[in-house]
């Protein structure tokens, strides 16, 4: 309890939940409190929908988990009779018959107060109007007698629309003291420069501090940072919590003739390649253990996208925890083999060799009748990535480890990838990294490694294996630049065609050849068949195949490659000015 009218101690519990885990989660509610208690502080603050884990998706609208959590939070709600802590713990909440996504308050043995989500998202990996009801524009809470607004996550992000109401404009209007955030912001690249942009200007108009606490998981394809951070109303910045690790900090503001202050700790955080890694590192080591895999094994061909996964899968889980397996055929080079050993030595996991030839040729038996008179392609090639998945799966289904894949989103994107071959797996940690970027991220955990990461320090891919040219090894010879374009022309041109949907005529415009860009649009458009049956994997970048990009399968358009004409306005009605604007945009 705060000891004047001036001082008011807030503890901001960066945790990290498993949706589904209703009581586990609250256990995590009272661990916070309890240091938080110990800690002096008056509230302890929990990410958006703690209860029930971030995102719940469809699981929110059965009616048995509702009242699950419901229990939950009223079970804790008591538990605050004995004069600690207040908390403000997001959940779901059902009211007149509403499924809300709700903050509940819950102080001095009872549940105080509930405030809703005002504006709920519909894009990108966000589909809450489909699950929850708007909730009414909210006034603060009181909390020992601090005026607390609490919008929840998208009620600070979204700017002036029709549909748009301004929540943060309603707090301070209706006398809040200092905004608190409870968030579910899934990490991708650059977003935390667009965080603390959204919260300045939300504290610019609002002239209050404000806290922003996110959590920290891994959940499926979304990996969540943390990075929460706190701003003085003159915008200096009054705390910065670290990222990809759980944290319980208490901030201690105070108040003056300024209103509320706080001067906590700044924890620098993680920043371009080293953030994508610790993402992926996280990424992996919460689907395997929310989902109580005893470990993972992978395919360890001597290649730079597994050694990259390998090294991954090591920081997340440990050595004893990871299997590597090289399945050599007769077009496996010796270096290949070599540095495959080098590798798993390097990383310490356990590591054998199993030769294909007997299956390769026993398939190929098999199939000489209905193969008889046909020439040699890509079939064959086909049945030797058959065959390492086959063999990768029989032991994941002996021992119960998960299987890695380790196709990168360049060959995602163009389909370079055998189905039910080097696709099998459960989850694939760089399934939204180009290969350029495997190439940076190789070099980089070279030198570098996450705190918290399992790993041996030091050089663990082989220098040889980056700078080997890839190749499949499919047949005599082969490099991946005999079937595509160079990897930095390909990435270039399919980041424009996957992140940004650029036209054709404005790839071409930039500066890439005709012919080669259509020819990368024509194979990421036929591989779409290919991505649905792909593992999950973690999302990195603002646009990841999956929950970003829903593309059907079937699917006729093609992109003539040639300049967007002007619309035609004489064509459309006063009435139907938005499909002109739809197709502006």
């Amino acid at each position: 309890m705060s000891k004047s009218a001036t001082e008011f101690a807030i503890a901001l519990a960066q945790l990290n939940p498993t949706v589904g885990d209703v009581e586990g989660n609250a256990a995590k509610v009272r661990a916070a409190r309890a240091k938080a208690a110990a800690d002096g502080a008056d509230v302890v603050l929990l990410p958006e929908l703690f209860i029930c884990g971030y995102p719940p998706e469809d699981l929110v609208l059965k009616p048995a988990f509702q009242s699950a959590c419901r229990m939950a939070v009223e079970t804790l709600a008591r538990e605050t009779a004995d004069g600690g802590p207040a908390v403000l713990v997001g959940t779901p909440w059902v009211e007149d018959g509403k499924l809300y996504n709700a903050c509940a308050l819950l102080d001095g043995g009872r549940v105080a107060a509930i405030r809703y989500k005002v504006n709920l998202p519909n894009y990108g990996v966000f589909d809450e109007k489909r699950l929850f009801a708007r909730g009414p524009a909210p006034g603060p809470v009181s909390i020992r007698g601090v005026r607390i607004g609490v919008p929840v996550c998208e009620d600070i992000w979204l700017e002036e629309s029709e549909d748009y109401e301004n929540v943060v404009e309603c707090l301070a209007e209706t006398g809040a003291e200092i905004l608190v955030v409870p968030n579910g912001s899934p990490y991708a690249r650059d977003k935390t420069d667009l965080r603390l942009s959204i919260a300045v200007a939300r504290v610019t108009e609002s002239h209050l501090p404000l806290i922003y606490l996110n959590q920290v998981c891994g959940q499926d394809e979304l990996v969540f940072d943390g990075a929460s951070f706190a701003l003085n109303a003159d915008l200096s910045v009054a705390a910065q919590s670290p990222d990809f690790v759980e944290d319980v900090t208490t901030l201690r503001w105070t108040r003056g003739e300024g209103g509320w202050r706080c001067n906590g700790p700044i924890v620098p955080v993680l920043e371009g390649d080293k953030a994508d890694y610790a993402a992926c590192v996280l990424g992996l080591r919460d689907y395997v253990r929310k989902n109580r895999f005893p470990g993972v094994l992978l395919g360890i061909s001597g290649g730079i996208d597994s050694a990259l996964c390998a090294a991954i899968a090591v920081d997340a889980l440990g050595v004893e925890n990871v299997r590597g397996v090289m399945m050599p055929y007769r077009f496996t080079a010796q270096v290949s083999l070599e540095d495959a050993a080098k590798l798993a030595g390097n990383l310490g996991i356990r590591y054998e060799v199993l030769p294909i030839a007997d299956a390769v040729e026993g398939f190929e038996k098999i199939l000489s009748g209905p193969f008889a008179g046909l020439p040699r392609d890509i079939t064959e090639e086909n049945l030797q990535a058959r065959a390492r998945g086959t063999l990768l799966m029989a032991i994941s289904n002996k021992t119960g480890a998960m299987v890695v894949t380790t196709g990168n989103k360049s060959e995602m994107s163009v389909g370079y990838a055998t189905l039910y071959g080097d696709m099998n797996g459960g989850f694939n940690p760089i399934k939204d990294i180009y290969k350029t970027e495997v190439f940076r991220l190789s070099t980089l955990r070279n030198s570098w490694k996450p705190d918290g990461a399992l790993g041996p320090d030091g050089e663990v891919i082989p220098v040889n294996i980056i700078t080997r040219p890839p190749t499949a090894e499919l047949r005599e010879n082969q490099t991946d630049q005999d079937s595509l374009p160079p990897y930095d022309v390909l990435d270039g041109i399919l980041e424009r065609l996957v992140e940004r949907e650029q036209p054709l005529a404005a790839i071409v415009e930039a500066g890439y050849d005709r012919a080669v860009v259509a020819r990368v649009d024509h194979l990421l458009n036929i591989a779409e068949y290919k991505r649905r049956q792909a593992a999950p994997g973690v999302k990195v970048t603002i646009r990841n195949f999956g929950r970003d990009r829903r593309y059907p399968i079937v699917n006729r358009f093609r992109d003539a490659g040639t300049p967007l004409p002007e619309p035609d306005e004489t064509l459309v009605t006063r009435g139907s000015r938005a499909s002109v604007e739809a197709f502006e945009g």
